[in-house]
């Protein structure tokens, strides 16, 4: 069965849980009726056990056994670090 789990690449949208993290996965598909390809974008929070994931980095889920009431996946790797956004108060 661990064979069989799927595997997903997204970017980190939030990271202000401890030892989880948002992951927006995107995807093209066709309308079913006009035939326009449109983007749909889907939310999964993921484990990420050492916190060290960052908004903005690209990373590769593994679907798991369910950890809380709304987590089912795990960070397995960060695949590129997002930039780093300073905000000042202007």
């Amino acid at each position: 069965m661990r064979g069989r789990r799927r595997t997903l690449v997204g970017e980190v949208v939030s990271d202000k849980m401890d030892k989880t993290v948002v992951v927006r996965v995107d995807r093209t598909r066709r309308h079913p009726l006009y035939g326009k390809v449109i983007k749909v974008s889907k939310r999964f929070k993921a484990h990420d056990e050492e916190n060290q994931c960052r908004v903005g980095d690209v990373v590769r889920i593994m679907e798991s056994r369910p950890l809380s009431k709304e987590k089912r996946w795990v960070v397995t790797e960060i695949l590129s670090r997002g930039e780093e956004i300073i905000e000042t108060n202007a």
